[in-house]
């Protein structure tokens, strides 16, 4: 599975609380085929007048199309920057459940938190790591080490076996002189 990263938001000047916005948005547009101004404060927990102001800032800045008492939309650009939060929000939930083992609550709720704080270049390293870790899985103390290589140079599967069957006659080594010292 090759991941690839998103760009930075920041270039449209976006605050964290309007990234959440277009994120719920975005997602809101993937599950119905009609977003309302209701089902942005029922997924963002917040009352409708707050959702009607944030609208307007966010069509003021071209991502969404909206008129008073209607349906709404993404723009292309919200659109993009929306499945880019989301993706963001995605990879770094997948982290914390599939690599460091957080509940999935937990993951989404911390998820939502890191999404706005990650820069893109440690957003790309996590990236960079949760591939590894599928393609490269423990193979010795030298692991972290692998991990530079990989990432610099996409190591092959080869090498990532033959690490692996390094570790596996070191380490079979190890246990049987273990067992013969009992």
């Amino acid at each position: 599975m090759k991941i690839k990263t998103v760009a930075t938001t920041s270039e449209y000047n976006l605050t964290p609380t309007m990234e959440d916005y277009l994120e719920a948005i975005y997602t809101l547009s993937q599950e119905k085929r009609a977003v309302r101004v209701k089902d942005i404060a029922n997924r963002l927990g917040v009352k409708m007048p707050t959702v009607t102001s944030m609208l307007k800032t966010l069509s003021d800045k071209g991502m969404i199309d909206h008129e008073k008492y209607e349906y709404l939309e993404l723009t292309g650009k919200g659109s993009h920057i929306g499945s880019q939060i989301d993706h963001r929000h995605q990879l770094l939930k997948s982290f914390l459940i599939d690599i460091l083992q957080i509940n999935h609550d937990q993951a989404d709720e911390d998820a939502c938190k890191m999404e706005h704080a990650v820069s893109p270049t440690t957003l790309e390293r996590i990236v960079e790591f949760m591939e590894f870790i599928e393609n490269c899985p423990r193979s010795g103390s030298d692991w972290l080490d692998l991990f530079n290589e990989y990432r610099r140079h996409e190591m092959p599967r080869e090498k990532c076996l033959e690490k692996m069957k390094d570790f596996v006659d070191k380490y079979g080594a190890k246990i049987r002189a273990m067992e013969r010292e009992k």
